[in-house]
């Protein structure tokens, strides 16, 4: 399944989920060849931002802790012009979370969000990452939306991440964020697609669940090979 359409799939659809516990795992240890990838943890998407993430608090205290086992921390961030492509006020007669075709595929309409140099855009402040390297923005075109911290939604425009990591001698990479079942399982997709093996934090994420995005992203990621853990199986319990 292509991921432009596993994101509109419903519920309904989805007859088989697999369980977390196949992908359960124990006592895994990131390296030096490690990187946590912590995905668009702003105000936006935060409970009060313009397109919050149901819990999406939660995940904070979550990835600070799992900073502490890592060398290697990449942030991104969304970043939007005003009047982007993605946001449904760029469309007279459409609604928010309603789709259009647009010349790179089908586009879900969002409301208007992390505008660039907005409070709405700003990571949170609660956020305890000493060892970041790196801020990758993204979805700063105005014509083309960027979910993947790898490429942009024209499958076309990569963000240059792919060649900093290998740069540096990094062929894992273990993901958290907002939102599990976009902008994450976008990034862990293309991690696997340029060669990274790839972890999923599940804990350390939230989803809007769209239409049952959820379900379908996590499957598509199974398929991908991406593996499904919680932060407890690098911290313990």
């Amino acid at each position: 399944m292509h991921r432009r359409n596993f994101l509109f799939q419903t519920a309904a659809g989805m007859a088989m989920v697999v369980s977390p516990g196949i992908w359960a795992a124990t006592g895994i240890k990131p390296n030096s060849h490690s990187v946590l990838l912590v995905i668009d943890v702003q105000n936006c998407f935060i409970e009060g931002g313009t397109l919050p993430v149901k819990n999406g608090a939660d995940v904070v205290p979550i990835i600070n802790r799992l900073a502490s086992a890592f060398d290697n921390i990449v942030i991104t961030q969304d970043w939007h012009t005003p009047g982007h492509t993605s946001f449904a006020s760029a469309h007279p007669g459409h609604k928010p979370f309603s789709t259009i075709k647009l010349s790179y595929g089908t586009q879900v309409l969002w409301p208007d969000h992390c505008v660039q140099g907005t409070r709405d855009a700003a990571l949170d402040k609660d956020l305890k990452l000493p060892k970041a390297q790196l801020i990758l923005r993204k979805g700063f075109h105005p014509s083309v939306d960027s979910y993947s911290a790898f490429e942009e939604a024209d499958r076309k425009t990569t963000t240059g991440l792919a060649a900093y990591l290998k740069a540096r001698g990094i062929d894992t990479v273990y993901i958290v964020g907002l939102a599990t079942d976009f902008c994450v399982a976008w990034t862990a997709l293309d991690a696997r697609k340029a060669g990274f093996k790839a972890f999923v934090i599940e804990d350390a994420t939230r989803a809007i669940d769209l239409n049952g995005s959820l379900a379908a992203a996590w499957k598509e990621m199974t398929a991908a090979g991406v593996r499904r853990i919680q932060s407890t199986d690098i911290l313990g319990s």
